[in-house]
């Protein structure tokens, strides 16, 4: 009898071994070095403005994270090679940051804390992020993730010659790009400009007739078959970003999509607000791959905004649940 039992416990063991979910993996991720000639820093920052001001130049904090793609493209594109290498290097002292550090930074209010700390403080969520900072060291202007090596030309220029003193960044782009993108159809887009007392989850698009990554985006990332599955979970609508179409919030405020770009700092194209019970969770101000994408879109319509200190440790456990799911992750798909 007793081998019977074993015999059939055996099997029961084999049985469940044979239905285990193999974990997913991750791929896409990016094994970059930082070019050796950024600013062999201290940490410091006052010092370092001193010392850039005496050569005529501006600190640009680079805040990365160790395998990260969208890193080693911004630096590949524009810090290792490309139009924009000279450019940088003889405007700028370029500082890196590791998110994930733990080397002690000095910022020039003299708050001193690691580096991790400090990103954290930023409110970084996307890398690369980049923090330009004037001359008395406070911050100018800043970037949120990647940027084409044409925008990103357009971004040192701006800042480099002090026109953040006068315009925007997008009222200086459009002196230089003329309008050639026609607006890209989508089957779940909505027209809607009065949003007062709309409660669930909002997801608003912005795009320019100056945007020259709007159509590849909507085929690349905004029509797969799982992006719609997120994006069918909101009211998803869009505003072209030059408008001064009247507009309804949440709470009954008027503006318009030229005057919500700019309060809410959208300087890349295509750039999203997304809103939850008539309050802005998170803005996309950045190119994403899909599964950074939809990682964005469910921390707001699953309401995980509300139980997770902050998108970052969202992603990390959305990241988790997937691959314990058996689900392959490409970071650049």
């Amino acid at each position: 009898m007793q081998k019977i039992i074993a015999a059939l416990i055996l099997t029961f063991f084999s049985i469940m071994a044979s239905h285990a979910v193999e974990p997913g993996k991750v791929t896409g991720g990016a094994q970059y070095e930082v070019p050796s000639w950024f600013t062999d820093s201290f940490l410091d920052i006052s010092e370092d403005v001193e010392e850039a001001g005496d050569e005529a130049k501006k600190v640009l904090l680079f805040f990365h994270l160790d395998g990260c793609p969208y890193c080693d493209a911004m630096l590949s594109q524009n810090f290792k090679s490309g139009n924009n290498q000279s450019f940088i290097k003889d405007n700028f002292s370029v500082i890196a940051v590791n998110i994930k550090g733990g080397r002690e930074i000095t910022m020039p209010d003299g708050d001193a804390m690691s580096e991790k700390e400090l990103a954290q403080k930023l409110g970084v969520k996307y890398t690369p992020t980049i923090v330009f900072l004037d001359k008395q060291g406070k911050q100018v202007f800043r970037t949120n993730g990647y940027r084409n090596p044409t925008l990103f030309g357009h971004t040192v220029e701006y800042v480099a010659k002090d026109h953040s003193e006068s315009q925007t960044l997008n009222q200086f782009v459009a002196s230089k790009s003329a309008p050639s993108y026609q607006f890209a159809t989508h089957s779940l887009l909505e027209k809607v400009t009065d949003f007062s007392n709309f409660s669930d989850p909002v997801a608003m698009l912005f795009e320019d007739k100056r945007c020259v990554g709007c159509g590849t985006v909507h085929e690349k990332l905004l029509n797969r078959d799982d992006v719609l599955d997120e994006l069918d979970k909101f009211l998803f609508v869009r505003f072209d970003a030059d408008s001064d179409e009247e507009i309804i919030l949440f709470n009954g405020a008027k503006t318009t999509p030229k005057q919500l770009a700019k309060q809410h700092n959208l300087s890349y194209r295509p750039g999203f607000l997304l809103f939850d019970e008539g309050k802005k969770i998170i803005e996309i101000d950045n190119r994403l791959f899909s599964f950074h994408f939809n990682a964005v879109l469910s921390f707001v319509s699953g309401g995980h905004h509300k139980t997770y200190e902050d998108f970052n440790a969202y992603r990390n456990a959305y990241q988790a649940k997937l691959l314990e799911q058996g689900v392959d992750i490409n970071m650049v798909d």
